[in-house]
């Protein structure tokens, strides 16, 4: 250990010095409290021998300073004295001292009190590392070792702020293991544990920069932030990431997509972060994802959230629905689903900015869907068209109670529509 000792007597400096050699230990010295505090500041030291009587600063005022100076990082101070009063020792342990030593020392009892407090030095150091360790662990997914969502969340959200400071792209891609559940259900759940481990390698493997983030979002679900990337730059990773996966070929005999193991990937894209939040972000991401995954799985698409607001189209009839999504595609992301369950799911985990609802499942059940969205806090905000092959202008204005904002007639006007949407969402 290299141990300070502060002592302005050249003959107790003298024989302390030989005694701390002689323990094993390397010794520092300092004749007064300012300029042990002037050795501080660049030099690190393990403990300090602090005589309590010198001239200017004594060594309770020397080591209440140093106490302030290090805050939270402790190293014991032993105090030598010629005083053995109980108010000294008193005074000396409110000044943050850790034990005494009485003049005169003797060389046994000086390297049994070094010995001692080397111990709970060490004792220190093995806790503190053990601290860090569980802290490194609660950061992390215990089964892939990568970020847990709380603290990929913590991270992303350092790495978005610093995106808004320095005016830089950042992108989010939102990573789902295709038929995984069927994986599970004929392989069996450890070799499911084998597979995410050998998906999370792939990923990383395609991740090449030390500020890029991977994090665990779910069961089979994970998800990456990209530092300073735009949109084509975070579907290079993404198709990157297809192509690896295509690579490694894992077996997956029950796969409706693949005979090996493929995942779908939405990414989201925001040049211009002072306009949105992080949570938007991811939340975009989710929606490419959901598209990526009801267009076939396998696939990349990636959205920058700058242009695109989205829209969800609940239509029975196919026609109108690819009508609809004509409309709106050069404006708009549109999801579409033909039932009433399915689009309360979407709008729970997706939030679109506008519903287009067909009046005839609006109806279903007493108007069921609305009035489930009306009662969800995450979801009773977002307004509602309805399209209907009848008139439906004559509609009750209670129906705004559960969302409905306006109503449009099949077949129906592509100008009226737009305009309508754009007043909703805008």
């Amino acid at each position: 250990m290299k141990i300070l000792l502060v002592e302005d007597s050249a003959t107790l400096r003298y024989a302390m010095r030989n005694y701390i050699i002689e323990a094993g230990h390397t010794p520092l010295i300092a004749q007064s409290g300012e300029e042990a505090l002037q050795m501080l500041e660049t030099t690190p030291v393990d403990m300090i021998i602090m005589d309590v009587e010198m001239p200017g600063l004594n060594g309770f005022e020397t080591t209440r300073l140093i106490r302030e100076w290090l805050g939270g990082h402790w190293i014991p101070i032993i105090f030598v004295t010629g005083r053995n009063e109980d108010e000294s020792y008193r005074e000396g342990i409110e000044a943050g001292g850790d034990d005494y030593l009485i003049k005169p020392v003797s060389a046994m009892i000086i390297k049994a009190k070094i010995r001692a407090m080397e111990r709970i030095t060490e004792m220190r150091d093995q806790l503190n590392q053990l601290n860090a360790e569980l802290e490194a662990l609660s950061q992390l997914d215990s089964l892939t070792q990568t970020y847990n969502r709380r603290t990929f969340n913590e991270m992303a959200q350092q790495q978005w702020l610093l995106a808004a400071r320095q005016q830089n792209p950042i992108s989010v891609l939102m990573i789902d293991v295709d038929h995984f559940k069927l994986y599970n259900d004929h392989y069996g759940h450890p070799a499911g544990d084998s597979c995410l481990k050998k998906i999370t390698q792939a990923i990383r493997d395609c991740l090449n920069r030390p500020f890029d983030l991977l994090g665990r979002y779910g069961g089979e679900e994970f998800i990456v932030l990209l530092p300073e990337t735009d949109s084509l730059g975070a579907l290079r990773v993404a198709d990157l990431i297809n192509a690896e996966m295509e690579k490694i070929g894992l077996r997956h005999e029950v796969s409706p997509t693949r005979q090996h193991v493929t995942v779908s990937i939405g990414g989201a894209s925001c040049g211009q972060t002072m306009s949105y939040s992080l949570e938007e972000l991811i939340k975009r991401a989710d929606r490419a994802l959901y598209k990526a995954k009801h267009s076939g799985r396998n696939r990349s698409l990636v959205d920058d959230i700058a242009i695109h607001k989205t829209i969800l189209v609940v239509e029975q009839d196919t026609l109108a629905t690819k009508t609809l999504i004509q409309m709106l595609t050069p404006q708009y992301n549109i999801l579409y689903t033909e039932t009433a369950e399915e689009a309360l799911d979407i709008c729970i985990d997706i939030h679109p900015e506008a519903i287009i609802l067909d009046a005839s499942i609006a109806d279903e059940n007493d108007e069921r869907l609305c009035r489930q969205l009306a009662r969800n806090p995450k979801t009773n905000n977002i307004p509602i068209v309805l399209i209907s092959d009848d008139s439906c202008s004559l509609r009750p204005i209670s129906d705004m109670t559960i969302g409905i904002r306006g109503c449009l007639e099949k077949p129906v006007d592509k100008d009226a529509l737009l305009q309508k949407i754009q007043f909703l969402i805008n």
